[in-house]
């Protein structure tokens, strides 16, 4: 029985760019563009009319632009999957984009194949952020202690079973280990992941594992031993 196709909403201004991504995803099995959009104001619309899986996004776009866009659309759809594709590198920009909820980031110019990778991993729930905002993303945070997640540790916003799971997932659990563990569904734990992602505005659990530690949003005894 084949499965659903993955349902895209393609948000790019550059219609020469945006022809070519349609024609090289279309060509994908398993990949379907819904719409189309040129701009902000359009992508947030298109979002909320038709059901989508995943948005890709171009930040370039004209009107409240890409970075807005993706914020309006999380607030509004928390689940739903975003996959930034841009030229650009900043980490300004890289910063605002994870605080407005992307899950990924890809630069222009990737080869089709990891594009849609991406895609695919972003819409099932992982994170994608390519070698450059890997990097930029570390500098960020052990640069800039105002961006932080907390400064202290009665700042926490961390349940104690978000505490629990960062723990496991510091000592090597994969997320199947860690449901066996605390007797709870996978997709519990995969909430619970997404929650905390959110919460800590990293793009990915082993910095988030890294991360709380540090400032220790980890309660002592929820440690691994060393």
């Amino acid at each position: 029985m084949l499965s659903d196709p993955l349902r895209i909403l393609l948000a790019e201004d550059d219609e020469l760019f945006r022809l070519g991504l349609r024609m090289c995803l279309q060509q994908e099995p398993g990949l379907e563009i819904i719409a189309e959009a040129e701009d902000g104001e359009t992508t947030v619309e298109l979002a909320k009319q038709h059901q989508v899986d995943i948005v890709l996004l171009d930040i370039g776009l004209p009107g409240i632009g890409g970075v807005e866009a993706c914020r309006q659309i999380k607030q509004q759809q928390p689940d739903l999957s975003i996959l930034v594709l841009t030229s650009r590198t900043q980490k300004s920009l890289i910063h605002r984009l994870i605080e407005a909820g992307a899950q990924g980031y890809c630069l222009k110019g990737i080869d089709s194949k990891t594009l849609i990778l991406a895609i695919r991993s972003v819409a099932a729930g992982a994170s994608w952020w390519d070698s450059t905002a890997t990097t930029e993303i570390r500098d960020l945070f052990e640069n800039n202690p105002a961006v932080t997640i907390a400064e202290t540790p009665t700042a926490n916003p961390l349940t104690r079973r978000e505490q629990e799971i960062l723990a496991l997932v510091a000592s090597g659990k994969t997320n199947q280990e860690i449901a066996e563990m605390l007797y709870i569904a996978p997709g519990t734990v995969r909430v619970h992941v997404h929650s905390i992602l959110h919460k800590l505005k990293v793009p990915d659990l082993t910095q988030a594992a890294i991360f709380a530690i540090q400032k220790k949003l980890v309660a002592k005894d929820l440690l691994p031993d060393k």
